[in-house]
């Protein structure tokens, strides 16, 4: 009834054992009829899903008594050879019997076989069980739609740690075209951070995907300047699904920009901090017998967090005239310095004197200046050496200007903010109030 896989082979010729080995190595089913219908190739992907070997099925004229119903038998058929005649593939969806009795849905794409003189010769027909072609297709579609605008960015790594796919929501990210980020070392878009993004993508390549979201500060290099961004990440070790042994790929990276929700929390957490630090200064300030002694209670409450050195100048006449000071160099309470009570040497335009004159807040840093070192910088302003930013707020008590608070951070800090010069006026009417009262005493 069916002719012998040895027996087709050696119809076919000296390519047979090929023939037969690319046929059976397919993940598709896939099976051909002669111009009359009858089986001539089966191979074992077609046997897998309906049970039927090569020997079983070559040779039989159609699927008409085994592999179909016989109430499909006809429509089965007339559709399958119907392509023979037709020009491309024609794509059809067939209930197909298993040996076992079982029924199995399944999608198949036919083609019409030409024979040496251009006139049909056969039909060939590639099919997969229904569900399987489904989640096929579902994988295609997601790959589509997570690289064409999903609301996350997605980017392709290669083994060199290079983009090689890049969707839209991530070139927008990035700065910078899909096209043009292709092949570009990382480091050519990213200034600052760069180290710590290419150390997760090497960790995924030697150990896998790590199990939470990693939050990476980068800086990135754009026409318009430099930005800083914090990017929540997700990243997938591939591998090749047609190798023996996983043979890795690339990484997917996944992440979404939460820059604006994490210096929000950020802030919120600095001011609860700062609000905790003046609530707990005014508790022990309220123990002091001395007012200025509540006044540098109220200075070292401050600094936590804040600012590197504090320095208190009172005014005196037109003057002013160092009171307290936190120690340079190491940190400390703030103390009345040596030489306390000769007047400052501030020279005109100096940040403490503009405070003064604006009755409110100067920030300044060293930066801003123009040639000057960071050490010459501080030096000119009669600060310590190490200072590169300073914050000077006037104290203000009974509608009368007492005096300058000076706030310094050292280069390996942040500028002052305007921020910060909310919180250092906060600090500034608790300490002017004691000066104040200080003073009353006195007289």
């Amino acid at each position: 009834m069916s002719a012998s896989r040895s027996e087709t082979a050696r119809a076919l010729g000296p390519g047979a054992d090929l023939l037969a080995a690319l046929l059976d190595g397919m993940d598709a089913a896939l099976c051909a009829f002669d111009a009359d219908g009858v089986v001539t190739h089966w191979n074992r992907e077609a046997e897998r899903i309906l049970g039927w070997s090569a020997e079983e099925a070559v040779g039989r004229s159609g699927f008409a008594g085994w592999a179909v119903r016989s109430a499909d038998a006809d429509d089965v058929h007339r559709r399958l050879m119907a392509v023979m005649d037709a020009p491309g593939r024609q794509v059809h969806e067939f209930a197909l019997l298993r040996k076992d009795g079982g029924r199995v849905l399944v999608r198949t794409q036919s083609a019409g076989v030409r024979g040496a003189d251009g006139g049909p010769a056969g039909v060939y027909c590639a099919f997969s069980e229904v569900h399987a072609q489904i989640d096929l297709e579902r994988s295609i579609a997601l790959s589509e739609a997570l690289f064409d605008d999903a609301s996350w960015g997605v980017v392709l790594v290669d083994v060199d740690l290079r983009p090689t796919v890049v969707n839209a929501h991530a070139a927008r990210a990035l700065g910078a075209s899909r096209t043009s980020l292709l092949g570009r070392p990382l480091g050519e878009l990213v200034v600052q951070g760069v180290e710590e993004l290419e150390g997760a993508l090497h960790h995924v390549l030697a150990e896998g995907a790590p199990r939470a979201l990693v939050e990476l500060w980068v800086t990135l290099r754009t026409p318009e300047g430099e930005r800083r961004r914090c990017w929540r990440s997700g990243f997938l070790r591939l591998a090749s699904p047609l190798a023996e042994e996983p043979v890795p790929l690339g990484i997917g990276w996944l992440f979404q920009d939460v820059t604006d929700a994490k210096l929000a929390e950020q802030e919120a957490d600095r001011l609860r901090f700062r609000t905790s630090q003046l609530h707990r200064a005014g508790n022990a300030a309220a123990e002091c017998e001395d007012p200025l002694e509540a006044a540098a209670v109220h200075l070292d409450f401050a600094l936590a967090g804040f600012a590197d050195h504090a320095l208190v100048d009172l005014a005196e006449g037109d003057r002013l005239v160092r009171a307290a000071a936190s120690p340079a160099g190491a940190p400390g309470p703030m103390a009345r310095p040596a030489g306390a009570g000769i007047p400052v040497r501030y020279g005109a335009g100096h940040p403490a004197l503009q405070a003064v004159d604006r009755i409110g807040s100067v920030r300044a840093s060293a930066s801003a200046s123009t040639g000057a070192s960071t050490e010459a910088w501080a030096a000119e302003r009669q600060w310590p050496r190490e200072a590169a930013h300073a914050l000077c707020t006037v104290l203000r008590s009974r509608g009368r200007t007492l005096g300058v608070l000076t706030f310094l951070r050292s280069g390996n800090r942040p500028a002052f903010e305007r921020p910060d010069a909310v919180y250092a006026e906060s600090v500034a009417a608790r300490v002017a109030a004691a000066v104040d009262l200080a003073g009353a005493a006195r007289e």
